[in-house]
């Protein structure tokens, strides 16, 4: 009887139950930093308004209460969005999870069930290898023929070609910064200098356009923080 390993089977699909888990992560972490900045402007906007007391009139007030309210009203939209999000996530997991634990169930790699399974499992190798390759709407088709849509992380991949187009067509950085802002705390544990990267090329498409005030300043405001560990590359950029 063929006994399938299925810690070596677990360890190969990392990846692929990791992929709904991190995005879960980022989703959570917008949210919050949605929720702390309205909460933040919303008292500094109350704060306000007690201390000119009566100094304000009631046009006054209903002008900052309502600027208040659409504030809250486009925060409680972003957040039941997120919501959404997560729970599509929070489901794909489950999905996941729930494929890679029939492993358990099969008494050898000569079954039909698990002939199946590893059928389906071709299928997800290819829309990942599609998907990673730009062939975006041809993974979106296997995914759908095969009932396999929880299985492909389409919108990350798309997200990541969005940036690579912004970045090799438009010669702009501002996806992938913002792409950097959100998983800051990850590249900081991996020590990665990518963001550093990107506002160094920001610099120097500055200096190509003959921005060379503009790009001074950008370089105060963003180099400059790198200083300890980048400072022969941002000394040889400025001269």
């Amino acid at each position: 009887m063929d006994k399938i390993n299925v810690d070596h089977m677990l360890a190969i699909e990392e990846p692929f139950i990791k992929a709904p888990l991190e995005q879960l992560k980022r989703v959570v972490r917008q949210s919050q930093k949605h929720s702390e900045r309205s909460a933040s402007q919303v008292s500094a906007v109350l704060g306000n308004m007690a201390k000119q007391g009566d100094a304000m009139d009631d046009e006054e007030i209903d002008q900052e209460l309502g600027g208040l309210i659409d504030q809250l009203k486009t925060l409680k939209r972003k957040l039941e969005e997120a919501k959404s999000e997560e729970a599509l996530l929070i489901q794909r997991s489950k999905q996941r999870a729930t494929d890679l634990n029939e492993l358990n169930s099969f008494e050898s790699s000569s079954v039909p069930e698990f002939q199946r399974w590893c059928r389906s499992r071709l299928d997800r190798v290819l829309i990942d290898y599609m998907l990673r390759n730009g062939s975006v709407d041809t993974a979106k088709l296997l995914a759908k023929n095969g009932n396999l849509e929880h299985f492909a992380d389409s919108s990350l991949f798309e997200l990541v070609m969005s940036i690579e187009r912004e970045l090799c067509e438009q010669h702009s950085c501002s996806g992938a910064l913002l792409w950097c802002a959100e998983n800051r705390s990850a590249l900081r544990k991996i020590q990665s200098a990518l963001e550093f990267e990107l506002r160094l090329q920001e610099y120097i498409e500055m200096i190509r356009a003959r921005q060379t005030v503009a790009a001074i300043v950008y370089a105060k405001k963003h180099l400059t923080a790198w200083s300890d560990t980048q400072m022969a590359r941002i000394q040889r950029a400025m001269t």
